[in-house]
């Protein structure tokens, strides 16, 4: 014969035992969203691009009227070397992880809200 109290006993022991196990989730989810965490966002979406900036000084030492040339002879290879920098690390790259990041972050701290 079955007892209607343990059953009941036992129902709200797994109660308990799943609403500790959610708590806990939650609480481990709080501490993702931390100021170190936003820190570290806000540094790799301003990380430089080299080879973009190569590029721009080099355009703007090419077509800078100087009667030597030493502008023109040095503005060309900055300009080669930046498109060569902007092969090999690709700028767009960090901006792209920096977003995907954001939209990760927004969706959980959306989430947390929701549940919380």
């Amino acid at each position: 014969m079955v007892d209607p109290l343990k059953e009941r006993l036992d129902k709200l022991r797994k109660f308990s035992d799943s609403a500790k196990r959610r708590a806990n989730l939650y609480a481990e989810v709080t501490n993702i969203d931390d100021k170190h965490t936003a820190r570290s966002l806000g540094a790799l979406q301003k990380a430089p691009a080299p080879g973009k900036k190569l590029q721009k000084i080099g355009f703007l030492m090419l077509w800078i009227p100087e009667p030597t040339g030493v502008t023109c002879a040095v503005g060309g290879p900055m300009i080669v070397a930046g498109r060569y920098l902007d092969k090999k690390y690709n700028g767009s790259t960090l901006h792209d992880i920096g977003h995907q990041t954001k939209n990760t972050m927004s969706s959980i701290s959306d989430f947390k809200n929701s549940v919380m």
